[in-house]
């Protein structure tokens, strides 16, 4: 079996099986482990279906870092829950959940299975310079469409893209990124930068929506080559022209906001699936019964079982 990594958007994941799994589902003391056991069960299908071989849980240490904010300050303001002077905002998470997240680091260090983001970074920038430096074929596994970013079919980098659910899950090639949107995954970050994105505070050139930011791309190459265009005067309709210039300022210093940082200085660690050793299955099982993660933790254990015997 060819050596593969798996590159997961822990967060998004973790959203994902907190709102997938009931929340009746609870430890014996009483605490919700929905999100907790959901998120194992996501990880044991992930290993079972796409065979990785090595995986890391991407992590978001800053999920809103204020380099981005000053650029843009809108930047995912709608999801403050609390603004703090000294080190990252408090993201807006349900309590049920952020209860939850010191036990699913818990559990991935029973299993394995290392976590490693980055001071000031986003989960995106780990999967962005772990995907770009790795020797071995990528995937990425999120929600985030930003992400589309990193898909390079010489490199061997997809996406396995989940917004329509753990049953629907989509390989992001650059054919589908073509299909879909009619821009190479090289453009991908200038054309979210162009339509904008609701969902992360970004305002996007007012008047420019999907099918207008690729038709400027395919005919001009790039962000800077539209704006050259719109400054030169030809290349588009006076209308569009206008836009862009109107625009100028947001254009400035978005893409440094939308790109994902591919460069980062990261831990060395061992991502490497393989079986649990008696010791480690003891823990694990303990940690399993203390927090009512039952049969998950077994369906994990099993996963990687196969996968270091592959």
């Amino acid at each position: 079996m060819t050596d593969r990594l798996m590159l997961l958007d822990s967060a998004s994941l973790y959203f994902r099986a907190f709102y997938g799994v009931p929340d009746t589902v609870k430890a014996p003391d009483g605490s919700p482990v929905n999100a907790v056991r959901g998120f194992l069960d996501i990880i044991t299908k992930l290993i079972t279906i796409y065979e990785p071989t090595h995986l890391v849980a991407c992590w978001d240490d800053d999920w809103r870092p204020q380099w981005r904010v000053d650029l843009i300050p809108t930047y995912k303001t709608h999801r403050v829950a609390e603004v703090v002077e000294v080190g990252p905002d408090v993201e807006v998470v349900p309590d049920p959940l952020e209860v939850q997240v010191p036990v699913i680091r818990e559990a991935l260090g029973a299993v394995g299975i290392p976590i490693v983001g980055a001071a000031e970074h986003e989960a995106d920038d780990v999967i962005g310079t772990l995907a770009a430096t790795s020797t071995l074929p990528v995937d990425v596994v999120t929600g985030d469409r930003d992400l589309f970013q990193l898909v390079d079919d010489d490199r061997d980098v997809r996406v396995i893209y989940t917004a329509r659910g753990m049953s629907n899950l989509e390989v992001i090639t650059v054919a589908v990124v073509v299909k879909k949107y009619g821009v190479l995954p090289s453009q991908y970050a200038d054309y979210a930068t162009l339509r904008g994105d609701a969902s992360d505070g970004l305002p996007g050139v007012a008047g420019v929506g999907e099918k207008t930011a690729a038709t400027l791309l395919a005919a001009h190459g790039d962000l800077a080559g539209i704006i050259a265009a719109a400054e030169a005067g030809g290349g588009m309709s006076a209308g569009v022209r206008s836009k862009i210039a109107a625009a100028a300022d947001y254009l400035e210093v978005a893409p440094t906001v939308v790109a994902v940082v591919r460069d980062l200085n990261l831990p060395e660690v061992d991502a490497r699936l393989r079986p649990l050793g008696e010791t480690e299955r003891q823990d694990a099982a303990a940690l399993a019964a203390r927090r009512g993660l039952g049969s998950a933790m077994d369906r994990i254990i099993a996963a990687l079982d196969k996968a270091g015997a592959a």
